[in-house]
């Protein structure tokens, strides 16, 4: 039988189903009602994977553990004090007046386990009451810490490479220690110049100490030092480290040849060594941005042995002579050049030590992040042991962002290729999420919105840092890939 209608000449069916609706924007506009009647509301959500990673690390058992505090408190234990300081240097109030802002916050009161945060006499009075030892006491939390996170995000860095600087922090009103020295920012005015240690792999904070504004000695800098080595993790075996030209002298170099660790440290101006630059047989430097380069051994005066300097020149221009621009931090000026001179025990070519002298420069981008991000320059008072604690309180905040950091790592990544999230960053990808917090049958959640858009790699951290074991005395692997030099 044929049919000669056409083929598309019959009606289709109609669907039965609903056709599928199309989302429309939400239109807000100056007539949109408005109520205050939600409850459980945080804009802090990113709190989540810092309370799974202080938790499994045990964190709270060794603040108790390590930190000797003989004051009675009521309101909250020593550790809810301790933890809400540093998590509000991590969320951004730095400031102990701050922390009023934070008083109910549901995210982090519900870290703390207490219905509303004490007022800031509270905090200023269990601060005021820590004596001086608390700080050297955090850095020893921190060392441990930091030997944790190793064992659990799988770091195994055997070479290292440490970044030692000072910085400058100008005070404007009578604090204790506060002196009149280098402060090329605001001259004459009264400043601390803390020491930072940090590791270049990992951007970690090492350790450090809030310092009055003195140069610091070359005994002091050496006490520094030790502290340093004392709190590498024991994976590390071979030690590089660099630094300016205020920690030119025996005592350091003393103390870096003591651990056998290889260094580069930039030469401070004498008129013996410009006698021995200007004797030095000079050669082009192809491989630099300088104009000449040279190496001969010396002596400082008071050293013990000689060393092994290098040294590269600049030809002044005649226009930067005229301008009579101030003399660079360190740069030696002569008449016809601009030197730059380095002591060190490595002996790689000039130009490598040179290049690999220039990445120091990311030490100080670490310290201004410490300032401005983590609050290191909000000193609380005028006393000097509560600036002193508060600074490694700082410090910690600081860490808690590269311990993440650790955990939050793509798979297969070398030291070379990780890249280091700023905190202010952080807050911004991470911290900053509007959340939930629902109780239901005796549990309590947290749910976010289906719009955030960084869902699979804030998933992974979750799921890295809830399968934190402890196996003995030591952690077990988190993340399946070693990182390694």
């Amino acid at each position: 039988m044929v049919k000669h209608t056409q083929k598309d000449s019959e009606k289709k069916p109609a669907k039965q189903g609903l056709e599928a609706s199309h989302r429309e924007p939400n239109e807000i506009g100056a007539s949109t009602p408005y109520d205050f009647k939600s409850k459980s509301l945080t804009a802090y959500g990113g709190l989540l994977p810092v309370a799974n990673m202080l938790e499994r690390l045990k964190f709270q058992e060794l603040v108790e553990e390590t930190l000797t505090v003989k004051r009675l408190t009521r309101s909250m234990p020593m550790y809810q004090f301790i933890l809400a300081m540093v998590v509000g240097c991590y969320v951004g109030f730095s400031r102990l007046n701050h922390l009023r802002f934070l008083k109910r916050e549901p995210m982090l009161t519900g870290i703390l386990k207490v219905l509303l945060l004490p007022p800031q006499c509270t905090f200023w009075r269990f601060l005021a009451s820590l004596h001086l030892t608390v700080a050297q006491q955090l850095l020893k939390v921190q060392r441990a810490m930091r030997n944790r996170v190793w064992e659990a995000a799988n770091v195994k860095l055997t070479k290292i490479t440490l970044d030692t600087d000072t910085t400058v922090h100008t005070l404007f009103g009578q604090q204790m220690g506060a002196r009149k020295s280098y402060n090329p920012k605001n001259r004459g005015k009264k400043s601390y110049q803390p020491i930072l240690t940090f590791l270049a792999e990992t951007r970690e904070y090492i350790s450090g100490e809030l310092r009055t504004g003195d140069r610091p000695t070359g005994k002091q800098i050496a006490q520094h030092l030790s502290g340093v080595f004392a709190a590498l993790p024991p994976t590390v075996k071979t030690v590089f480290a660099r630094a300016d030209s205020g920690f030119y002298c025996w005592e350091a170099v003393q103390a870096y040849q003591t651990k056998q660790c290889q260094f580069v440290v930039s030469a401070r101006k004498t008129s013996r060594l410009l006698e021995a630059l200007q004797a030095a047989r000079w050669t082009g430097s192809p491989r630099t941005d300088a104009d000449g380069q040279c190496e001969f051994r010396y002596q400082p005066e008071g050293w013990g042995t000689e060393f092994r300097f290098v040294a590269l020149r600049y030809a002044k221009k005649p226009k930067a002579a005229e301008a009579g621009e101030p003399e660079q931090y360190q740069l030696f000026d002569t008449p016809e050049y601009a030197y730059r001179v380095f002591v060190t025990s490595m002996n790689a070519p000039i130009d490598v030590l040179a290049g690999y002298y220039r990445q120091r420069a990311s030490a100080e981008n670490l310290i201004k992040e410490a300032n401005h991000d983590a609050g290191l320059a909000a000193y609380p008072s005028a006393r000097w042991a509560m600036n002193c604690v508060h600074f490694q309180i700082a410090m910690l905040a600081y860490n808690l962002n590269c311990w993440l950091m650790l955990f939050n790592r793509e798979d297969n990544t070398t030291t070379s290729e990780l890249q280091h999230t700023t905190l202010a960053t952080t807050r911004l990808r991470f911290l900053f999420l509007a959340a939930k917090i629902w109780r239901h049958s005796g549990r309590v959640g947290v749910s976010y919105s289906d719009h955030y858009p960084e869902q699979g790699i804030f998933q992974r951290l979750i799921e890295r840092l809830r399968a934190i074991t402890e196996t003995g005395a030591a952690f077990a692997p988190a993340v399946s890939t070693v990182l390694r030099n």
